[in-house]
């Protein structure tokens, strides 16, 4: 099929490369022209396993181009994606001008002699979006035009987007209109996956409600690790048990700093705002934000104990991308610690695989930080090691090494990486969450 996906962001970029890998021909539109050039020199402006080379291979193979014009995706495309950002407003709730932007744009492109045309909704929306973009088209586009509005809400968990695009665990289409309905069936054709088919407003739901559900898992385990800390208990074989139960299951029970990210936090304040508009208000969500907020100070006051104070102190951390995996620093944790640390007096030498470059553009990091190369420079003469983004390399760092290096042997673990009896072995002093410490 004949594909274009408006927005060449993360989700939208990704989608299209993927769509482009089982056989669709797809264009690829953004308004930004330095990320279209960029992309038709065979470069990708963001970090994402596999999707460099996913694009070198479809561009070469003719299935996946690249324009800055939407009359041009409108001509070429039967299914035309939205894949735009949906920001948050001040209050929460979402701002959806890039939406009635695109949805007015490809109305005033559509004609009559294109043929019928399907509108699917990729980006994070609130209930009752579909209405709106369907309203929208409809007041400008010209008389005699045809076209369906769908909802396809993306699952897609950074570090992974490829294998969860090839290979999802769902898809969710949301339909009034059996013929629209026709043609994202056949779009699916190639992906072997449950389909649910559903109406529009089910489905712009679904997305909100499972990132607030899996939210609100974070927040429950980082909670019982507090617990467990109180109680002298060890929240990884909680969780395991907890896990254990098939009602439950162990994934996201990773006690830790919390969530962020793109997704999480925009999602679960959209949700909170979309229930009130509803007048249903959600407090459970409510409460889940607070517990993520707290997780990072209790976290820091931890160290604060150890350290007495941030000032004159140099600490050496390892991560800055809200997860692994991932260059993506927005709403990281890791950078929501660091300007505290900074703005405490503390002096700061960061090291991560892939995010110093979007945390040196983005993270707003003001006072005496700098960034290593390696990670294990980032520890020379450091008072202590706080490490706040899963990678794999943090996992399974040379201990030894680490305690050559430090100035004193403090390692505060905010997700549970390392091993306590490794730690133990390499005479450090360990601080993780929800776990026994371990003295030196």
């Amino acid at each position: 099929m004949k594909i274009t996906i408006i927005g060449s962001g993360y989700v939208g970029l990704t989608s299209g490369t993927c769509f482009a890998e089982v056989g669709h021909h797809v264009t690829c539109v953004d308004n930004n022209p330095e990320k279209i050039e960029t992309l038709l020199k065979g470069e990708i402006p963001i970090y994402e396993p596999g999707l460099a080379e996913l694009v070198q291979q479809n561009v070469a193979a003719g299935r996946l181009k690249f324009t800055t014009s939407t009359e041009e995706g409108v001509r070429d495309g039967e299914v035309i994606f939205i894949a735009v950002p949906t920001p948050p407003q001040p209050d929460g709730s979402v701002d959806l001008s890039f939406i009635e932007k695109v949805a007015r744009e490809i109305a005033q492109c559509l004609k009559p002699e294109l043929g019928y045309r399907v509108i699917v909704d990729k980006s994070t929306v609130p209930v009752k979006t579909g209405d709106k973009v369907k309203q929208t088209v409809r007041r400008y586009a010209p008389e005699g035009v045809e076209f369906g509005v769908v909802s396809n809400p993306e699952f897609l968990r950074e570090g992974c987007a490829v294998d969860d695009l090839l290979n999802p665990d769902r898809i969710v289409i949301g339909s009034n209109d059996d013929k629209a309905l026709g043609y994202m069936q056949k779009l699916y054709e190639p992906f072997v996956a449950p389909v649910l088919v559903t109406d529009i407003n089910s489905a712009e739901l679904i997305k909100h409600a499972a990132n607030s559900f899996l939210a609100l898992k974070i927040s429950y385990i980082n909670a019982v690790a507090n617990i467990c800390e109180a109680a002298g208990a060890d929240v990884e074989k909680v969780a395991e048990g907890i896990g254990m139960d098939k009602r439950i299951g162990r994934q996201f029970l990773n006690a830790g700093l919390g969530y962020g990210g793109s997704c999480f936090p925009k999602d679960i304040k959209a949700f909170i705002a979309i229930s009130e508009t509803l007048g249903q208000p959600f407090g459970l969500l409510k409460e889940v934000e607070r517990i993520n907020a707290d997780q990072m100070n209790h976290f820091l006051d931890k160290i604060r104990e150890k350290l007495w104070v941030f000032r004159e102190k140099k600490i050496a951390l390892w991560g800055l991308a809200f997860k692994q995996n991932t260059d993506d620093v927005r709403e990281s944790v890791a950078i929501k610690m660091a300007r505290v640390m900074l703005g405490e007096g503390a002096s700061i030498v960061a090291a991560d695989p892939q995010a110093v470059g979007t945390a040196k553009r983005f993270g707003n990091l003001e006072g005496d930080i700098s960034y290593a190369d390696d990670m294990y420079a980032a520890l020379d003469g450091a008072d202590a090691l706080v490490i706040a983004t899963e990678w794999p390399q943090f996992a399974t760092a040379d201990l030894e090494e680490v305690a050559k290096r430090l100035r004193t042997p403090l390692v505060f673990d905010g997700r549970n990486l390392l091993d306590p009896e490794d730690v133990k072995a390499a005479k450090l002093e360990y601080y993780p969450i929800g776990r026994p410490a371990v003295a030196g």
